[in-house]
């Protein structure tokens, strides 16, 4: 492995930061020795108030328009938090890189054509939970959990005997309406890189973000700046 991690922020920060964001993932995913690279705490907060995080996987990143994209049930606490509040952040951070970025924005759906893409990348087991799980809703057990996914099975014409012995080749499984994408429009990044006796190195781009009356998106210019650890 080579030390390109070590490295600070250029002098003169780059004009979009999610190039960077890019090439520190990619870096990430090959360099980083550990599970899941790509993972991301993702923030929100509903009506109450209560900020809540969980992880989740970055399975895109598109650098110009600008936003990160991810995949989860809509029914689940965060899809009912970013419906009444559609701000997020998210962090990635890779310990042995010595890398951490932040991200904060708005929230919109994905395209329900690239919300099917995904979902036929994904394994059977994969797919099938997506229809079994009422995700963040309460269940008595995991003996109960295990039951509802057999009964999901059974309802979707799958024999999970003849599956998982590897028998039976399994049918298109379409996805269910409420599972999908968020993409999570950057208004504000910070990248930052460690440095010795704590004088890390921060730069900070900020942009507007505005919904249209479509509800799509409409960027600003970056503007940034360096800040101190």
């Amino acid at each position: 492995m080579h030390h390109e991690h070590q490295q600070f922020l250029p002098e003169a920060l780059p004009e979009n930061p999610l190039q960077m964001v890019d090439e520190w993932l990619t870096f990430a995913q090959e360099n980083a020795q550990r599970p899941n690279p790509n993972s991301m705490i993702l923030a929100t907060c509903g009506q109450s108030g209560m900020p809540s995080s969980r992880v989740v996987l970055c399975k895109e990143l598109a650098i110009d328009p600008g936003y990160l994209v991810f995949f989860t049930n809509y029914e689940s606490r965060k899809g009912h938090e970013l419906a009444s509040n559609p701000n997020a952040s998210a962090v990635f951070h890779w310990d042995q890189l010595r890398r951490q970025v932040r991200v904060e924005g708005l929230i919109t759906k994905s395209p329900i054509a690239e919300c099917d893409e995904y979902f036929a990348t994904r394994s059977w087991p994969a797919q099938l939970g997506a229809w079994a799980s009422q995700q963040s809703e309460p269940i008595g057990s995991l003996n109960e959990m295990q039951e509802q996914v057999k009964r999901t099975a059974k309802e979707l014409g799958l024999d999970l005997v003849e599956l998982e012995a590897g028998e039976m080749v399994p049918a298109d499984i379409r996805r269910p309406a409420h599972w999908g994408g968020y993409r999570l429009w950057a208004g504000r990044v910070e990248l930052w890189v460690e440095g010795a006796g704590r004088i890390h190195d921060r730069g900070l781009w900020i942009r507007d973000l505005r919904a249209d009356e479509a509800g799509e998106i409409e960027t600003g210019d970056w503007h940034s700046t360096r800040l101190q650890p």
